[in-house]
């Protein structure tokens, strides 16, 4: 699970501030939320960018995460 929300919600964004912050639609950004879009590298920048904060605190999964049993 990414921190965009996390991040997001800490600088007093709305989704829609950050959609237009960014420049997309603010379904983009929900999806982003919820793990249902991989955003591209240079959207991944401006996210972080836009909420202060570098690739690896927003998306950095642990070799663990997301391992099927």
């Amino acid at each position: 699970m990414n921190q965009v929300r996390k991040y997001r919600r800490e600088q007093k964004l709305s989704q829609i501030a950050l959609a237009e912050k960014i420049g997309v639609a603010r379904q983009t950004i929900n999806l982003i939320e919820n793990d249902k879009y991989n955003p591209s590298l240079d959207l991944c920048l401006k996210l972080a960018w836009a909420l202060k904060t570098d690739l690896n605190t927003l998306f950095w999964r642990d070799k663990d995460e997301g391992k099927m049993e």
